[in-house]
């Protein structure tokens, strides 16, 4: 693989000044940014994350307003009381996107943020406190303990919360191919631990955050 020298180079080719590659590039959250965001605004971005998947953003955002309101402004102790029946009507409401398994997914990662917040004092605790030397790991944990998280669903949570993390998008696979790291998507975890150890690598020598790194690398390909 390139060292960090080669792909700053590169991309400051690209952009033609240090600013405006640094206009560019996404700054992750602080961890005392992420450990005050509060557990219901993690349940309903998380939520957001799992009913955008597949479907228009656009179209999910302008219907979010509702969403706050039928899971009553994704309070995670109230949510994880909703049954079977309340989902079932839920269906028969036309202001929200009315698919079932996604519906059904808010409850249950919302017992997901109450066990972990019971350990951990609360989610954005966990959260800030997960090495990004290990974010394939966290990637791990949401898709094991949470509902609906799993492909790219983890860590595009991630950033949308500002978890500092890359996203193994079609761009920046096609770079770590060509950097002969991996030979396809990272699906296995001797292929997700192969992208960490890269990452970790050009982290040490740039001291940059990992979505950085990962735009960086995105750029290198078909641009």
């Amino acid at each position: 693989m390139r060292d960090y020298q080669w792909l700053h180079e590169y991309c400051l080719n690209r952009f033609g000044s240090v600013a405006a590659l640094e206009a560019h590039l996404p700054q992750p959250k602080s961890a005392a940014q992420l450990r005050a965001i509060s557990d219901d605004r993690y349940l309903s971005t998380l939520a957001l994350r799992v009913f955008r998947a597949g479907l228009k953003h656009s179209l999910v955002d302008a219907k979010w307003p509702a969403f706050e309101q039928v899971f009553f402004g994704f309070e995670p102790h109230k949510v994880v009381l909703m049954g079977a029946e309340h989902l079932e009507r839920l269906m028969q409401d036309t202001r929200i996107i009315r698919h079932l398994g996604k519906l059904k997914s808010v409850p249950r990662n919302a017992q997901m943020i109450l066990d972990v917040a019971q350990e951990k004092g609360s989610f954005g605790a966990f959260i800030a406190d997960w090495p990004v030397s290990d974010i394939v790991g966290l990637w791990k944990y949401l898709a094991k303990h949470g509902n609906q998280m799993g492909g790219l669903s983890a860590p595009r949570f991630l950033r949308m919360v500002g978890k500092d993390t890359f996203i193994p998008t079609d761009d920046m696979v096609a770079a770590l191919v060509a950097q002969g790291i991996i030979d396809k998507q990272p699906t296995s975890q001797r292929d997700l631990a192969l992208v960490q150890q890269a990452f970790n690598q050009w982290q040490g020598e740039s001291g940059r955050p990992l979505c950085q790194l990962s735009l960086m690398l995105a750029y290198t390909v078909n641009h």
